[in-house]
């Protein structure tokens, strides 16, 4: 059982735009039919027993997905936490359960949902930062892409120098993507 910050990333640090908008990643597909990416997303996925991210990329989802409207198309089907210090819209019939404070409290339930899978931290940066404070946090899978954006929402909003994290996997996705795979050195 691991848990692992997977997520997407400009070449200079970015999760998304200063619009909160991931347009700059679109222009390579949805991950389902990006070359190279979507065989190896859906291996991670199955993967995973339990997922956790940030208010604000909950409400993108909700948004981007009109998940509110279209419940059905809620793309988990794992319990997922939703850390936020404001109250959030549900989707109907997705397992969500809506947290806030420090995530270590919260964490032994999310291993205890995850039965022996793996927990993803969707996003974004500041609650994997939050993860990494407290020793939670076990990889950093990034899907690397050739954009850059210059300001935005930052990938890990985090100063990770002593020990420094540890690259375990390097590969090349289809004619855009570079996966990088970093262990995180922590004691626990």
């Amino acid at each position: 059982m691991k848990t692992q910050y997977y997520t997407a990333t400009s070449v200079d640090g970015y999760l998304a735009d200063e619009d909160d908008s991931l347009e700059w990643l679109f222009q390579f597909g949805e991950v389902e039919e990006i070359e190279g990416v979507s065989d190896d997303h859906a291996r991670f996925v199955d993967q995973v027993g339990a997922l956790a991210m940030g208010s604000t990329t909950y409400e993108w989802l909700i948004e981007h997905e009109a998940l509110l409207e279209n419940p059905e198309e809620w793309p988990y089907d794992v319990p997922a936490w939703v850390f936020s210090t404001r109250e959030l819209p549900a989707v109907a019939g997705a397992d969500i359960r809506f947290v806030q404070g420090d995530v270590a409290p919260v964490y032994a339930d999310m291993v205890k949902a995850a039965n022996g899978g793996n927990v993803w931290l969707v996003g974004g940066g500041d609650l994997a930062g939050q993860f990494h404070d407290v020793g939670l946090l076990d990889e950093i899978v990034l899907s690397v892409a050739p954009v850059t954006l210059a300001s935005g929402a930052p990938l890990l909003p985090r100063r990770i120098t002593d020990p420094p994290l540890k690259l375990v996997d390097v590969e090349k996705q289809g004619d855009a993507f570079a996966v990088l795979t970093y262990e995180v050195q922590t004691v626990r």
